[in-house]
């Protein structure tokens, strides 16, 4: 057994550090192998990564990149500014607050659900009332059989929320439960149902009754939250990280002037709020929004008047809605995941997890299992709470942390400046900022830049479809609902009523030339894209020949055709088999690969596109069924 001199020496003592500038020259050689020259800060840039709200990942980070890791914009866990978490010990003792979400209306049904999960792991409970959800007056029903004052239940009722929360007082009253033992969130949420809605001539009125139930938690109920400042419907339309941030603090400034107008204490006001935020599969981001929402609202709850041990935030983070997906739903796990993790290590207090089922209706029992058992496993078999901020001090994500924290303070400095968040909603600044933000994405998602597994990547056509009972209609109105799928679930839907009325899908001919070693690499992204837009692939025979692609193409029963093959192969054989395949009969002919400078000979043999990595997939791929009359 070797022993270590107790020196204080460092195993890697012997060796010279490497500098940021040798680094750099060893890029500069990759690249330069890779047909790109380009020296100096250059090279690094070509390895980074452009995020929304003007970020941008770099490939390497050191110390200097995060000056302040340690210092008073990061602080401790449990004490301002809060970006290390909410408590001193975090989530050690007991993780977070797993909650489950239920939108059954039949009670009977939603009461079954609730107990299962709270025999099997649920700690809270989220219940969605009024019309997209249970009745509010089922709100007993469906809690029949849960322990009120060791149940945390979370209510979302839109405009309901009155109703729904003097209802539950009553069973609080009727159940002999102690104001001390409640806990949970009434879920008043006025400025949100103007969001999700767009109907604004109740918010006067609405903003009251939601400071009357804030008055009555805080004098009664003093674990009970009135409010939520939920940040979904900004999310969900297609906002980016900071966007989502920013409206979230102005809405939470926004209720805290109302909660203090109406005679609450400003720490008392700040009390009363719960935050709800997405958590995505891009687990460092999400990470580093949970940080830098706590940092930014510790500083306005300072600015106005709150003590430090009320500026900690409360967060409620949910699995991103906007990710899910509706074809091969089974990869939304993995995806929601990531995502558990990421609020996991982020700090949230609490997380849902969305079914996997979630797009496609009401999610089973087995769904609800998996999706609370998720939870379940990151915390006791992973462990995942037992380190406070796993990510701290870490300099990519402190100087992530920091820009993002900066990005968004901007944008709600801009929603301050307008009038608040009801004026920004109002006139429209909201909306257009997010539909801007949206636009940008739609194109990465098109261009596949933001790849969607199971569908604009390995799409399986042959997969059966999930079939869920359909959800309640969830208010509409405001702003809209995205989904990053929903370009190529357009696509799918055309190919799937064509199948339905003609009993085939539309088709596309892989004309592969060449032994397999020059065509396999282009064959299996051109099978990929076209499959992306239902459009099925015919690679028989493996391969073809400017005299034999012709009566292959018949056979194959495609009116459109896509050449695979290397750039060598394409030089010799490309334009005679573009030509036989039009003479075939060929609506469309494509290549897959950059043409470069035999763009213009390819296109005068036949050759009407072409398909590339970085292309328009959805551009191109709504061409082929409109050519082929897919309705």
């Amino acid at each position: 057994m070797t022993v270590l001199p107790d020196d204080g020496l460092s195993l890697a003592a012997e060796f010279p550090d490497a500098t940021h500038e040798q680094w750099r020259r060893l890029v500069e050689g990759v690249l330069r192998k890779a047909g790109k020259d380009v020296p100096g800060q250059a090279a690094e840039d070509a390895l980074s990564t452009t995020l929304e709200d003007g970020l941008t990942t770099r490939p390497l980070y050191t110390a200097p990149d995060a000056p302040d890791a340690f210092g008073d914009r990061v602080g401790l866990p449990g004490f301002a500014p809060f970006t290390r978490g909410g408590a001193p010990a975090g989530g050690v003792l007991g993780g977070w607050d797993v909650r489950q979400r239920h939108a059954l209306p039949d009670a009977a049904r939603a009461n079954e659900a609730v107990l299962a999960d709270l025999e099997n792991g649920v700690t809270s409970l989220w219940l969605v009332l009024g019309d997209a959800g249970l009745p509010v007056s089922a709100l007993g029903t469906a809690l029949d059989g849960v322990y009120l004052d060791l149940a945390p239940v979370v209510l979302d009722a839109g405009a309901d929320f009155e109703a729904a929360g003097q209802a539950l007082f009553a069973l609080y009253d009727e159940r002999g439960v102690a104001g001390a033992a409640a806990r949970g969130n009434l879920g008043a949420d006025p400025l949100g149902h103007v969001a999700r809605t767009g109907d604004a001539d109740a918010l006067a009125a609405h903003t009251a009754a939601a400071a009357g139930l804030a008055r009555r938690a805080h004098e009664a109920y003093p674990g009970l939250r009135a409010l939520t400042v939920d940040a979904l419907p900004y999310h969900e339309a297609g906002g980016s990280a900071a966007e989502e941030l920013g409206a979230s603090l102005a809405t939470g400034v926004a209720y805290l002037r109302a909660l203090t107008e109406a005679g609450l204490p400003v720490d008392a006001a700040c009390g009363q709020l719960e935050f709800r935020y997405a958590a995505t599969a891009d687990q460092f981001l999400t990470i580093a929004k949970l940080r830098a929402a706590r940092r930014l609202w510790a500083r306005v709850a300072e600015v106005c008047g709150a003590t430090a041990t009320a500026a900690g935030q409360r967060q409620h983070v949910v699995t991103s809605p906007v990710m899910m997906t509706r074809r091969d739903p089974w990869v939304n796990m993995l995806r929601t995941t990531v995502a558990t993790l990421a609020a996991g290590a982020g700090g949230a207090d609490c997380v849902t997890v969305l079914p996997f089922d979630h797009a496609l209706g009401l999610p089973d029992a087995f769904a609800r299992r998996i999706a609370r058992n998720t939870s379940t496993i990151l915390l006791e078999e992973s462990h995942l709470a037992r380190v406070v901020d796993p990510a701290g001090g870490s300099w990519y994500v402190e100087r992530l942390t920091d820009e993002l924290a900066g990005a968004a303070w901007a944008w709600f400095r801009e929603l301050e400046r307008s009038g608040g968040q009801a004026a920004a909603l109002a006139s429209g600044l909201v909306a257009d900022r997010l539909a801007a933000t949206w636009a940008e994405r739609t194109r990465a998602l098109a261009r596949r830049r933001e790849p969607i597994t199971g569908v604009s990547e390995f799409p399986l056509l042959s997969e059966a479809p999930v079939e869920r009972d359909p959800a309640p209609a969830a208010p509409s109105g405001g702003l809209p609902k995205v989904r990053r799928d929903e370009a190529y679930e357009a696509l799918r839907a055309r190919s799937d009523a064509h199948l339905a009325a003609t009993g085939s899908r539309p088709k596309v001919f892989l004309a592969a030339i060449g032994p397999a070693a020059a065509h396999t690499g282009r064959v299996t992204f051109a099978a990929n894209l076209f499959q992306a837009g239902g459009v099925e692939p015919v690679h028989d025979p493996v391969t073809v020949d400017a005299t034999t692609v012709a009566e292959a193409f018949a056979r194959s029963g495609a009116r459109v055709a896509c050449l695979c093959s290397s750039d060598a192969l394409y030089e010799q054989h490309a334009a005679d088999a573009a030509a036989a395949l039009k003479a075939a009969g060929a609506d469309r002919v494509f290549l897959a690969g950059r043409p470069g400078e035999r763009e213009a000979a390819y296109s005068a043999a036949g050759v009407d596109g072409f398909v590339f990595a970085g292309g328009d997939a959805v551009a191109v791929l709504t061409s082929v069924l409109d050519r082929m009359g897919v309705a």
